[in-house]
């Protein structure tokens, strides 16, 4: 497919958990909220994140009036479905379990303690396949070992509302105060796929033999597959700055995008043993051996993508700097804003005719409203 750069004259766009501390303004704590959900409420207490489903006036006639599914979520970082049930993990080391109009936060137990500082958190979580029957899913987590900060995907099992690290697949990925990746999705050829950040330290994202600035495939038991690109190594594409979303096509075609540096965002078709150029290119700069993007936000704009979706020949983006939802049509090139006014947006889902996504507010770089963060569902077909 041929590359489409867009000079985009959106408004600024989109970045958090994407940049360095230049690119946007420092993290402050997340604003405090009277009505969060508790670490772990009592029985007899109501569930103060959910909400009946319920319309939001949006800021521009561009919102067809999104549904308020659940408010008061911590920082709100990776979605995932089990049928009819939502699953929502939290930065700070929650799980939400979104389920029939109430919301109830799901206490994780994990093996190392959880680092939450900055960028860092409980972020990607995929559902394994099973996960009805075995209540296995898994997990990328932030944590520090006492020489430094690293990422660890690893196996969570759900057990009567309370999430168990059960198995480490993998260790030690690069991490630091920003640029974490840490986006999990199990791809149609039934791999783990995750991407993984250059921890703001660029020239790891060229270095085969790092995590850093990859995404990363493996099998379900945490075993290199034997048909990766490069012999014994997880690394599926190198040359990423910090890729935050994936998503498949129906023919199963990958694409992920990617956090430029203040600007030049980036949405790669993804292809195993490719270099994607960072920090040698980037945005619609080229260089033989490396893979210019599908879409950049070029100079002028900054979108800071993290979480992606597919629908009907569309790739459905959040967007956190420019605090929106793009739309990018894989046929004819055009990338336009279709969900704007609800701040920050982390994660996009779609499901039975429904886009699904979640602010992101009191990440410390958003504003955060009354009962932010929310989840909220609009329906695909009043965004055409």
């Amino acid at each position: 497919m041929k590359k489409i750069c867009i000079l985009s004259l959106l408004t600024a766009f989109i970045t958090a958990g994407c940049s360095s501390a230049a690119d946007e303004p420092p993290l402050s704590p997340p604003a405090a909220q009277e009505n969060s959900v508790q670490e772990q409420p009592p029985a007899s207490a109501p569930q103060a994140s959910a909400l009946p489903a319920q319309t939001v006036a949006p800021e521009t006639d561009a919102v067809p009036e999104p549904e308020v599914l659940a408010a008061n979520l911590e920082v709100p970082w990776s979605m995932a479905q089990a049928g009819d049930i939502l699953y929502i993990t939290e930065r700070t080391g929650s799980i939400v379990k979104i389920d029939n109009g109430t919301a109830v936060k799901q206490r994780v137990e994990l093996k190392k303690e959880l680092a939450d500082v900055s960028e860092a958190g409980l972020l990607g979580l995929a559902l394994k396949p099973d996960f009805a029957e075995s209540g296995l899913a898994y997990a990328y987590y932030t944590y520090n070992d006492g020489s430094g900060l690293f990422n660890r995907i690893v196996t969570l099992r759900l057990d009567k509302d309370i999430w168990k690290e059960e198995e480490l697949l993998l260790d030690r990925i690069p991490s630091g105060s920003v640029h974490h990746g840490g986006r999990l999705g199990i791809g149609p050829d039934g791999k783990l796929y995750a991407t993984a950040g250059d921890a703001g330290e660029a020239e790891i994202a060229q270095e085969r033999g790092s995590l850093g600035g990859k995404i990363l495939r493996l099998n379900l038991d945490g075993s290199v597959p034997e048909d990766n690109p490069f012999a014994d190594s997880y690394v599926y594409s190198y040359g990423h700055r910090n890729a935050q979303g994936l998503a498949w096509t129906d023919d199963g075609i990958l694409y992920a995008s990617e956090h430029g540096n203040r600007s030049h965002d980036e949405i790669n078709e993804i292809e195993p043993g490719l270099n994607y150029g960072w920090p040698v290119i980037e945005g619609e700069e080229q260089r033989e051996g490396m893979v210019t993007p599908l879409f950049t936000s070029g100079s002028d704009t900054t979108w800071a993508p993290s979480g992606m979706a597919y629908a009907d020949g569309r790739l459905y983006a959040a967007g956190l700097r420019g605090s929106a939802i793009l739309a990018f049509d894989l046929e004819t090139g055009e990338e336009r804003e279709v969900v704007t006014g609800y701040g920050r947006v982390r994660d996009v889902l779609i499901a039975d005719g429904m886009l699904y996504f979640v602010s992101n507010n009191t990440d410390g770089r958003g504003s955060p409203q009354e009962e932010d963060d929310k989840l909220y569902r609009v329906s695909l077909s009043a965004l055409d």
